[in-house]
């Protein structure tokens, strides 16, 4: 029972911090518009694209806000800005244009209209019951004399109120009237964060071209990838495991040469040659584990995450919660993800201990590394989280990074993905 009063007062106070938001969304309204109009007279071209943004850092504020009071998750809709735009006026133009042909923009507009007229009166009546159930009290405490002997009777809602009798009644109303907010406002609160997300959502037809514009960008990063991915083979090859291959070939050439002149020196090629053989066999296994580790594909995630814990320069905590494997390569996938965000936090995070949790919820294979370490973590365009990044978006997957100045530094990622059955030979 305490939690929901406390639950109905904190929509209460809510619905009034809300509604004052409209006050914000009628200027923008009329200066976007205003703005928008002396595009003819060349004004509008240098006001426009600076309230826009204003306009969307005001409509993003009201998604944080659904999000974090009533739970109700709006997705952005916006076209990404295009990276190579030109400067000076010819770019401002460009800059214009750009943003009254995203049709984003023109739901936000549209959504400002709703927002200062249905979403204000919304916000408004998620408040208005409860002080006005405490007015009831008030007038018993005495008020309702100095009221009446000013204007004659005075109405609380359906009550005449004109004696100290009738002013007494107004205590039941009043507690009915809280009764009443106690319900409505957190119900009333969610209303108007729900017809927000009706205007500040994408449209089918903007998720789809989201989507394709995702895909097209993932399809890019995975041919990126697996091309530097071959180079690093061959390198590795043609440095490694090749190199010790040829000096050994070269060994054995000089063995033949030697066995009968020098048997104590063809002796000691074959020893060398015996160690380049160890060696390269070695890289090679390294190489491969590189590629595919054995123990992914013999045992799974769970365990090739614990084996790769298990070699951390810091010690690392697991826990795995999978009743079944993904497909392959979104195992792959997220293997080197893991392997990724783990050495990078041993190297530069300057932590004493890290925490890995895997599991799968709501079709969504769930990953998150925390340490305990300085902080600070940022996906830059040529860092190793951009490069996870990259590698999940070819699995429709995302990335998130927490970490403030200090610590500690959470980094989550999900990729979609069903499970097989549970492999009962492991």
């Amino acid at each position: 029972m305490r939690a929901r009063a406390r639950g109905a007062l904190t929509a209460c106070a809510r619905g009034f911090a809300v509604s004052w938001l409209a006050l914000v969304s009628i200027t923008l309204s009329v200066l976007t518009i205003l703005s928008i109009s002396f595009i003819s007279l060349g004004i509008g071209v240098f006001t426009t694209p600076p309230l826009i943004r204003a306009v969307r850092a005001h409509a993003n504020r009201r998604r944080l806000l659904a999000a974090a009071w009533s739970d109700v998750r709006i997705q952005l809709p916006y076209r990404p800005l295009p990276a190579d735009r030109r400067s000076g006026v010819t770019g401002q133009v460009e800059l214009c244009t750009f943003l009254l042909k995203d049709p984003a923009t023109w739901r936000d507009l549209l959504w400002l209209q709703v927002d200062m007229t249905a979403g204000y009166a919304i916000a408004l009546l998620a408040f208005v019951f409860m002080p006005y159930g405490l007015e009831g009290f008030v007038l018993a405490a005495g008020v309702w004399q100095p009221i009446v002997d000013a204007g004659g009777t005075y109405w609380y809602a359906f009550l005449p109120i004109d004696s100290l009798g009738t002013a007494l009644l107004a205590v039941p109303v009043g507690v009915g009237f809280i009764a009443l907010g106690s319900v409505l406002s957190p119900v009333l609160l969610r209303g108007h964060f729900l017809l927000a997300r009706s205007f500040l959502d994408p449209t089918p037809h903007m998720a789809l071209e989201q989507r394709v514009l995702r895909l097209t960008e993932t399809r890019h990063d995975a041919v990126d990838t697996s091309a530097a991915e071959l180079r690093r083979i061959e390198r590795d090859l043609h440095d490694g495991a090749q190199a010790r291959l040829v000096a050994m070939g070269m060994s054995l050439g000089t063995v033949e040469a030697l066995i009968e002149k020098d048997p104590a020196r063809a002796r000691e090629l074959l020893a060398a040659a015996r160690t380049n053989s160890a060696e390269a066999l070695a890289e090679l296994r390294d190489l491969v584990r590189g590629i595919h580790p054995p123990v992914l594909a013999e045992r799974g995630l769970g365990d090739a995450v614990r084996a790769l814990a298990l070699r951390m320069a810091v010690p690392v905590e697991v826990d795995v919660d999978l009743t079944g494997r993904p497909d392959e390569p979104v195992e792959s996938a997220a293997y080197f993800a893991v392997s990724e965000v783990l050495t990078n936090a041993a190297k530069h995070a300057g932590a004493s201990r890290m925490w890995l949790d895997i599991h799968h919820q709501d079709g969504m294979l769930r990953v998150t590394v925390t340490d305990d370490g300085r902080g600070g973590a940022q996906i830059t365009p040529d860092g190793g989280l951009s490069g996870v990044e990259r590698r999940l978006g070819t699995f429709d997957g995302v990335l998130a990074v927490s970490s403030p100045p200090g610590g500690p530094t959470m980094v989550t990622m999900e990729i979609p993905c069903v499970l097989s059955a549970p492999d009962t030979a492991g």
